[in-house]
């Protein structure tokens, strides 16, 4: 038995790119198809600890004003990091902001961040069946107060990524990766 090959073959052209069509939007179905594939991540003691922002438009610009505004508000990164961070959001249609509720218990804590990484990468894998470019960034600041604020997140909740999401316009060249070391123990 074997992975089928469309299955291996979706995950191998996964787009992890920013070479999208800037003036085509993403429409807001696609995006809740996207967060519901999420949903499917597994999630051990059904804490359920995704959350989503998403920003379109001018809300994009909007994201990368508050986000400086919390990275100053701490002292974080210097002017060129600041500027780069009031427009970046920008390159894409759609900048989806994946959130994650914390726990009182030190291991459900681990395992919800685990949850939304694997959630993401459903996301991702989706997305990429559909024709859309991805791009999985960790944000200057997992915690930022007034971002939290601005998507609708609980204070205590963090990011774990923000989404890039566009309609590719290219092809990208897929990275080789190493061979996969396993440790194989029989008695």
């Amino acid at each position: 038995m074997s992975v089928p090959d469309d299955f291996t073959a979706l995950v191998r052209s996964r787009r992890t790119s920013m070479i999208v069509d800037k003036q085509r939007e993403v429409p807001l179905e696609v995006v809740r198809e996207l967060c519901a594939l999420a949903s499917w991540a597994p999630n051990h003691k059904k804490t359920w600890p995704w959350r989503f922002a998403l920003f379109s438009g001018d809300g994009r610009a909007r994201l990368g004003e508050t986000m400086t505004a919390d990275m100053v508000a701490i002292g974080f990164g210097d002017e060129v990091k600041r500027d780069k961070t009031r427009v970046k959001y920008l390159r894409t249609p759609a900048t989806l902001v994946v959130g994650c509720t914390p726990h009182d218990n030190e291991t459900l804590h681990l395992e919800n961040r685990d949850t939304v990484a694997a959630g993401i990468q459903n996301m991702l894998l989706g997305g990429t069946a559909i024709g859309l470019a991805t791009f999985w960034s960790t944000p200057a600041l997992l915690q930022p107060p007034q971002v939290l604020e601005l998507c609708g997140f609980d204070a205590q909740d963090r990011i774990i990524g923000i989404i890039y999401l566009g309609w590719a316009t290219a092809e990208c060249a897929t990275p080789e990766r190493p061979d996969v070391p396993i440790t194989h123990i029989t008695n």
